[in-house]
């Protein structure tokens, strides 16, 4: 069984950040293991309230599960501030996993925002450049790239830029296209290749981008290609939004166990 270790926040109404990446991973069949980052007051409304953890306790935290267990692949999903980047950079110098998906989270589904200003240029620079992938939606691709992206030639356009910045690979998601599109275009610096999405008129997606790129690492760790990674996670999550949960006022979360509970005749239509 691979061992994938996620690095993220906490949502405490569980559809996204650390939760929804171990539903993941365990979906995927894979051992899940976690780096808390902050914890966050949030439910299917919105976020209340954010309280980081300290340099000092994320580092605690991956030195106690890499020098324990082999890891195969890491996840990184929120981080806010300078400081816990710079963290979470040395020890992934340290430990060297061999799998890296960083899915740079920089704003709540409700506006709020999870990725400091400030961060987001240490996020660049320590982070990026050992991301196996990179999955950032338009508005954290136009973040990083610093120009607007309303086009498909703009994410082929963000797409080097990124790679240019030092990752090995990306998936610019085009789920904020205007218009029917919602295609994702994968680069790995080399090869360019559009993936087409479907979009799902649905309020429930909280959690999307963590279960995708949670998914991607699965994939990855598990050997499969970037590309056949790619596509299982863009399936697997397309599944989980087609089943989203009516859960709370808000936006309800992905089902990431709809084809298990199909398979044990425990699945409510």
């Amino acid at each position: 069984m691979k061992h994938l270790l996620t690095i993220a926040g906490s949502d405490s109404s569980g559809g996204a950040g650390i939760q929804a990446d171990l539903k993941t991973f365990a979906a995927h069949g894979v051992f899940g293991m976690s780096v808390i980052t902050a914890v966050t007051a949030q439910n299917t409304c919105g976020v209340t309230l954010v309280q980081d953890m300290t340099p000092e306790m994320i580092t605690a935290q991956i030195d106690a599960v890499f020098s324990d267990i082999r890891v195969d692949g890491v996840k990184i999903g929120m981080v806010s501030r300078s400081e816990s980047i710079h963290a979470i950079a040395e020890g992934l110098k340290k430990w060297q996993p061999p799998v890296v998906v960083l899915d740079p989270v920089m704003i709540s589904k409700s506006g709020y925002p999870l990725l400091q200003p400030e961060a987001c240029a240490a996020l660049i620079r320590e982070l990026l450049p050992l991301a196996t992938l990179l999955t950032p939606n338009l508005p954290e691709a136009e973040a990083i790239c610093g120009f607007s992206i309303k086009t498909e030639n703009k994410m082929e356009k963000a797409a080097a830029n990124i790679i240019a910045l030092g990752a090995k690979a990306v998936l610019v998601k085009g789920g904020h296209l205007e218009g029917s599109s919602a295609d994702d275009f994968l680069f790995d610096g080399t090869q360019g290749l559009w993936l087409p999405g479907i979009r799902i008129q649905t309020g429930h997606t909280h959690g999307t981008g963590c279960t995708l790129s949670s998914a991607l690492a699965a994939n990855l760790a598990k050997g499969l290609s970037l590309e056949e990674a790619v596509r299982a996670g863009k399936r697997y999550v397309t599944t989980a939004i087609e089943h989203g949960i009516a859960l709370g006022k808000g936006h309800g979360p992905t089902h990431h166990f709809v084809d298990l509970y199909k398979k044990a005749g425990m699945f409510e239509s």
